[in-house]
């Protein structure tokens, strides 16, 4: 493998650990404001969804 090969492969896998990171930590944060949201009674009914 030369070493341009290895300098792309790696320039692949960081961009896939800081996406698969900032996901990860998006999606917390989604669940810590709907949890919050919940609690203050202040959360969005879904489309479709009977109350």
């Amino acid at each position: 493998m030369s070493s341009y090969a290895v300098f792309i492969l790696s320039a692949y896998l960081a961009v896939l650990v800081i996406l698969g990171g900032l996901t990860i930590a998006s999606l917390s944060a989604r669940r810590r404001v709907r949890r919050e949201l919940a609690r203050r009674g202040l959360e969005r009914q879904r489309a479709g969804a009977t109350s």
